[in-house]
């Protein structure tokens, strides 16, 4: 009886209920820390800057400048970070396939002893690995899975990260500079445009956690604020006292 209930298809409720969404697609941390990133570096560089009395010509260049550099720097980084990451799990899933090719039997019964050590019953987790380890690439996914916690067909793409991570920076530095661009002559509507963004980040990013949108909100707008507060102020500090 319970055979026939296992062959039976699942109940609508939990098929609809049970989608995950993609945790390995390697553009979601560095797009949210690109353009939480991105809003708070270059809000606290443009504050920074106004604190020391400047004309707001040399404001604006600093948030371009800023939002340049920082851009690029992000990109280059999560290319070469990710590409790393990946070359390194390339080179470990080599070592996996010679083995494979070498030692098939000793690799079928790590893998026995690994289901077995997971309190499937030793006839049964043999049986499983011996199956498991008819297909070569299928063998190779398994221990990847199960040594090495990847996904061998799932792997973090460099270039994804990388604009995913140039793209989301640029569009949050470019938050304190839109004011300027569009003809303010104060520093308040970048500042309070800045930080309307950063609370609307912080609730996106709730959208895909656990968190409720109000305090993730909220805590991106703290410490945004806090970064532009302090760096204001070392800003008028440093230029009163170089002037």
């Amino acid at each position: 009886m319970s055979v026939i209930a296992a062959a039976e298809p699942p109940h609508v409720a939990h098929r609809d209920n049970h989608t995950h969404r993609d945790v390995n697609g390697g553009w979601l941390r560095p797009a949210v820390f690109g353009a939480m990133d991105g809003l708070v570096s270059n809000l606290a560089l443009m504050t920074g800057v106004a604190g020391g009395a400047v004309t707001q010509q040399t404001i604006v260049i600093t948030g371009l400048a800023g939002l340049a550099a920082g851009a690029f720097s992000m990109a280059a980084g999560e290319y070469t970070s990710v590409a790393s990451q990946r070359e390194l799990v390339l080179a470990e899933l080599e070592v996996e396939r010679r083995e494979l090719r070498k030692h098939p039997g000793d690799e079928m019964l790590e893998l026995a002893a690994l289901y077995e050590s997971r309190g499937v019953e030793p006839a049964l987790a043999r049986e499983v690995a011996r199956q498991l380890s008819a297909d070569p690439e299928r063998a190779l996914e398994v221990h990847a899975r199960e040594e090495l916690g990847v996904d061998p067909d799932d792997l973090p793409s460099p270039l994804t990260a990388a604009l995913s991570s140039f793209g989301a920076f640029a569009l949050g530095a470019l938050l304190p500079v839109l004011p300027y661009l569009l003809g303010a002559s104060s520093l308040w509507p970048a500042v309070l445009l800045a930080l309307v963004g950063l609370f609307g980040c912080g609730a996106v990013v709730a959208r895909v956690t656990a968190r409720t949108w109000w305090f993730s909100g909220l805590r991106q707008l703290a410490l945004g604020g806090a970064a532009a507060g302090v760096t204001y102020a070392l800003g008028a500090l440093f230029g009163t006292a170089v002037g």
